[in-house]
């Protein structure tokens, strides 16, 4: 009988068996891509296979070795884990169609290795989603940077270089400095670095040690682009389309916040940090970063720069929400990782969409363009919506539960983060989408008319901009997820 516990190890290995059927069909374009969208239904096949156990409160576990004492390699599915596998295996099979679509629409060369870099990502981003303790989920994070590196270089340009040595650069160096001194301090102080309902740290520092850990586990995950260590994630634009839709929606920035969000539930543990204002600081640091990356989008042409600040201001929102400790933010932090994911993903392909049809990069080049590509811009409408938080569509959710939590708490600051952030989000968003549907096209558009993308590209970014609406109607899967995090009823 294939168990829930079978079910772990089995997605992660089912990407990798996936990636060498890719490589070993490289002569055949057809066979390749069909096995790419195979390893991908495969693969959430294995995670809804884990799902029913989870919602029915166990908690499958799987141990792969023991490296010392207190430091294993092993597996425990955990609400919060559950959801962010759910997100990255659920986007992948759109994120595969949709790069069939890109890579041949635009003749990408090397699009083998592409394919086989993005099912190796997939296993990083499970290892890290399943990972039973600290020590587990900062190897896998680690393998998640290296393997997503040939990705953003794709292009083999000097500027794709130059993005990857940034990218590289910033993700490997904050994760070894900050990061990995923290876990051996932890495993020093506790014996362990087990994921635990509670934290592990209650009694074992003062107010000033506790904040100083805190900040080494925040900005040792730099995939969670907190101000100053955040430019790697603009740098990464170099990178293909369906890339930047992994890295901003899928996999990498997804990786950063549920790792902020798990070592501040399970390992720090809310009532820990509860104490003294140990967050105070973070939630200052998320606010500024929220609204400074806000004001670099508004300012920002280039519509694949526009949505990496925002992706920025985005990413803030989950940390802040996180260090409020206030139950219903959290919640909110938890169900954005899975709003953002759909709204961003369904931006980043109409960005590509945008390219690959009308060769397109700038917000001042968009005039009209909705009226030859209505399906793509109505699409890109909805994306924006989630990301300014309006209704109908899956941000006006999680930043509700988040302004609820702030102001439950009183949290005043946070409070007036969120207002102000959110006109902010308006003011880079809605422009475009007056640009697109109301402003007459250029001179050459008459001259030279396109339509819509190929049809792949066009199924994925109509797919998760649905998505992004139903999930406002029908958020429950993920709210029982965040809510049995913390041990809420209801």
């Amino acid at each position: 009988m294939f168990t829930a516990d079978d079910a772990i190890l089995a997605a992660l290995l089912v990407p990798v068996l996936g990636a060498i059927g890719i490589a070993l069909a490289h002569r055949w374009p057809n066979l390749r891509e069909g096995i790419t969208l195979t390893t991908a239904v495969a693969l959430l096949a294995c995670v809804l296979n884990i799902l029913p156990s989870v919602l029915a409160g166990a908690r499958p576990t799987a141990t792969l070795f023991s490296v010392l004492p207190g430091l294993e390699i092993a597996f425990e599915v955990e609400p919060l884990g559950m959801l962010f596998a759910l997100v990255a295996s659920g986007l992948w099979i759109v994120n595969s169609i949709y790069s069939i679509g890109y890579m041949r629409g635009n003749n990408e060369a090397h699009q083998t290795r592409f394919f086989v870099c993005f099912a190796l990502a997939l296993t990083a981003t499970m290892g890290i989603a399943f990972s039973g303790n600290l020590f587990t989920l900062f190897l896998f994070y680690e393998v998640l940077t290296l393997i997503t590196y040939p990705l953003v270089t794709h292009h083999g340009t000097e500027k794709a270089r130059q993005g990857g040595r940034v990218y590289l650069g910033l993700l490997m160096g904050t994760s070894v400095l900050f990061l990995l001194p923290a876990l051996v301090f932890i495993w020093y102080l506790t014996g362990t670095t087990d994921f635990t309902a509670g934290g592990i740290l209650a009694g074992r520092l003062g107010p000033a040690g506790l904040m100083g850990l805190l900040a080494l586990c925040m900005f040792g995950i730099g995939k969670a682009a907190l101000m100053p260590f955040h430019k790697w994630l603009p740098a990464a634009m170099v990178a293909p389309t369906p890339v930047s839709a992994l890295l901003h929606a899928v996999a990498v920035v997804k990786a950063g916040v549920f790792s902020v969000v798990k070592v501040i539930v399970y390992i720090f543990g809310l009532d820990t940090l509860g104490v003294n204002g140990t967050t105070d600081w973070l939630i200052l640091l998320a606010g500024f970063t929220i609204v400074s990356a806000s004001v670099v989008a508004l300012g920002a042409d280039n519509l694949k720069r526009r949505l990496a600040y925002s992706t920025i201001s985005q990413l803030s929102y989950v940390v802040m929400a996180a260090a409020l400790l206030a139950p219903l933010s959290v919640v909110g932090a938890t169900l954005h990782i899975a709003a953002h994911a759909l709204g961003k993903i369904t931006l980043f392909f109409a960005a590509g969409a945008i390219y690959t049809a009308a060769h397109k990069t700038e917000v001042s080049q968009l005039d009209g363009i909705g009226r030859r590509m209505p399906w793509t811009m109505g699409a890109f409408a909805i994306g924006a919506l989630s990301m300014i938080g309006l209704p109908p569509a899956a941000g006006f959710v999680s930043k509700w539960y988040m302004l609820s939590g702030a102001m439950a708490s009183e949290q005043w600051l946070a409070v007036g983060v969120i207002a102000l952030s959110t006109l902010l989000n308006a003011g880079y968003f809605l422009p475009i989408i007056y640009r697109a549907f109301f402003v007459a096209p250029a001179h050459d558009e008459h001259d030279h008319p396109h339509g819509e993308a190929p049809l792949p590209m066009v199924i994925a970014l109509t797919a998760t901009a649905a998505g992004t609406v139903l999930l406002f109607f029908v958020p429950d899967v993920p709210l029982a997820l965040a809510k049995q995090m913390l041990g809420l009823g209801g």
